[in-house]
């Protein structure tokens, strides 16, 4: 390689890095250490390092990582004999290397399962002690391979409705709720000093947080482990309010278990029908007033309006900094986000910390003062 262009290839690497350090200002886990983990998911391009601009932002500004789909079960699991621990494997390494804690998602989860799980060969359900055995092999299997290189599990995933009652998914019409009690059991088999998490969307909803407390308790008196419930941030603006989220907090702490604030984004974006927290089954068809800045950036008043609710709930996870074990942003910047196309394919959100150019946002040094304020 011609020796000017080594040369002026290492002097442009070198300025986009500083520049990266300069703008982020104090790094977000240097300000939040004292009070609780900062996370973000991690996709495939940055797992791979194909996005290594994206991959200096993490190891800067983020200790702990979960993986946005490489753990769940019709990638990792594909068929009934076959693991695929290909890319896991690369993530786990990933966050080992750089002294970070790793995070599984998700054991049991009725979305992106595996065909197989479920059904025979002739496409008939499985027996209940068949999915209990499938469950257990899942389970052990992939705990066992990462034993003492991941901290903490999401053992079961969004296991109840916004009503509070049992979502009525496969593992629930097969073995029935036994399937909840069942996993953590296993789960604790399979590596007894793994952290052990319960995670689920619309936590902020009164009827849906009392039957996860519920829950909680009984696997406690069951003697199980559950060390936290996640409570999944996909939040719009002002819905949910954060006195709706606190609430939800406290009920939580109170049961004696931590409290992770996992998948947080915060759309921008309207909404054709409330607030559907992270229903991947909700759709809806494309309506231009439903997209309304297509042209990749904020009005001055919706930007304003979207940093005061993020920097409301950052202040609110400070004030109960003692319950809350980790924060965990659901992907990096804004052009990466499954909110771009969920419920509507094609609209352009901006519901994270960083923005289409890698670039943080205002709220990042607010919520950075923030923490200095209270850890001073």
């Amino acid at each position: 390689m011609n020796k000017n262009l080594i040369v002026k290839t290492f002097i442009i690497s070198a300025v986009l890095f500083s520049s990266c350090k300069i703008d982020a200002g104090i790094p977000l886990k240097e300000a939040l250490k004292n009070d609780f983990l900062i996370g973000v998911a991690m996709n495939s391009e940055q797992i791979t390092g194909q996005a290594v601009n994206d991959d200096k932002i993490i190891c800067e500004q983020f200790n702990s990582i979960v993986a946005e789909n490489c753990m769940k079960s019709e990638v990792i699991h594909p068929e009934q004999n076959r693991y695929n621990f290909t890319l896991s494997d690369k993530f786990v390494d990933f966050g080992n290397k750089h002294n970070m804690a790793v995070m599984g998602h998700a054991l049991i989860w009725h979305s992106q399962l595996s065909r197989w799980f479920c059904f025979d060969k002739d496409g008939n359900k499985v027996s209940r002690d068949t999915l209990i055995n499938r469950m257990r092999d899942h389970i052990y299997t992939i705990m066992r391979h990462y034993k003492g290189k991941v901290r903490g599990w999401d053992v079961v995933n969004e296991a109840y409705e916004d009503d509070g009652s049992y979502r009525n998914t496969l593992f629930y019409q097969i073995i029935g709720k036994d399937y909840i009690p069942l996993a953590f059991k296993f789960a604790h088999e399979a590596d007894p000093d793994a952290e052990l998490y319960y995670n689920d969307y619309s936590m902020f909803k009164p009827i849906k947080c009392d039957s996860v407390v519920k829950m909680a308790k009984n696997l406690k008196a069951m003697g199980l482990r559950i060390d936290a419930v996640g409570m999944q941030g996909h939040y719009l603006l002002d819905d949910p309010s954060v006195e709706d989220v606190e609430k939800s907090i406290v009920k939580l702490a109170a049961a004696g278990v931590k409290v992770n604030i996992t998948e947080f984004d915060l759309s921008a974006l309207p909404l054709p029908s409330g607030n559907a927290g992270a229903n991947v089954g909700f759709r809806a068809s494309y309506d231009k007033k439903l997209n309304p800045y297509s042209n990749g950036k904020l009005t001055a008043d919706a930007d304003a309006h979207w940093s005061k609710c993020m920097l409301d709930y950052f202040k609110l996870f400070l004030k109960y900094r003692k319950d809350i074990e980790r924060v965990n942003m659901w992907g990096l910047s804004d052009g990466q986000s499954w909110k771009n196309n969920w419920p509507i394919f094609g609209r352009t959100d901006f519901p994270l910390l960083y923005n289409r150019n890698n670039k943080p946002k205002k709220v990042v040094d607010e919520i950075i003062k923030e923490a200095n304020k209270i850890n001073k």
